[in-house]
């Protein structure tokens, strides 16, 4: 699938339009993706603030799309679990910057290359418009290359 038919998609997905998550870039070759978090009426906590569960799905399924993208169907994809930290409250508009960069696909595929499953840890900031953290997932994929 191309990247601007996903991101469309995507966009489109009821899930992420209850939560006001937007994805607004995906690198056509898939190592880059942009998603923004509105805070609106409906995704926003008793406190007036962003709703801890639209943060945490704004950053859930990205870099495992990423990955089956980037390493085709020769690899089996999956996420596997995810936390999140919520570091500072805001009612600012808030964005993540996912990036997959070549040492991380290298070592994936050495990882991998006996058949073996590898479990990466993959990291993501959300921030506000300063570039200020207001809370950071981590998100654990299940990765091995499928038997020919």
């Amino acid at each position: 699938m191309k990247a601007g038919w996903l991101r469309r998609g995507m966009n489109l997905w009821s899930p992420f339009r209850g939560a006001g998550v937007r994805v607004t870039r995906i690198a056509e070759d898939f190592r880059e993706i942009e998603v923004e978090l509105s805070r609106k009426w409906h995704n926003r906590n008793w406190l007036g603030t962003h709703f801890g569960g639209s943060l945490y799905a704004m950053t859930d399924p990205f870099y495992a799309l990423m990955l089956i993208h980037i390493l085709g169907k020769e690899y089996f994809v999956s996420h596997q679990a995810g936390a999140i930290e919520y570091l500072k409250a805001t009612r600012e508009k808030v964005r993540a910057h996912f990036v997959i960069d070549e040492a991380t696909i290298a070592d994936i595929k050495s990882q991998t290359a006996q058949g073996r499953k590898y479990l990466p840890k993959m990291s993501v900031d959300v921030k506000d418009p300063a570039g200020e953290v207001v809370a950071r997932a981590t998100h654990t994929l299940y990765i091995r290359k499928k038997k020919t």
